[in-house]
């Protein structure tokens, strides 16, 4: 029985100690795996980088469950996207807010 807590005991840990901040993406990879023009990978970074930047002040108000599940579908593919998180935690909020 003891020997199960660790187990217990770490998965009852909430995701939030994870989630407290916005994770760090490799953006320069995220946008060389889209592919294109020297132009367009140029583009793909200032949409990220300010997508980036839109989500540190918006990332406290997103629920810990959106954070999570936002985080772990925009990293499917091992290229994660700020604008793809962004758009997913919008989304997730207004579809709550809609519910409401």
């Amino acid at each position: 029985m003891l020997m199960h807590l660790p187990i217990v005991i770490f998965a009852s840990l909430p995701f939030t100690t994870v989630a407290d901040t916005v994770p760090k993406f490799d953006i320069a990879r995220e946008c060389r795996a889209e592919g294109g023009s020297e132009t367009t990978q140029q583009r793909c970074a200032q949409d990220e980088a300010k997508a980036r930047d839109d989500l540190q002040p918006q990332w406290i108000q997103f629920s810990a469950a959106d954070k999570g599940n936002c985080i772990r579908e925009t990293s499917i593919d091992e290229t994660p996207s700020y604008v793809e998180l962004l758009i997913c935690l919008q989304m997730a909020r207004d579809a709550k807010k809609s519910a409401e």
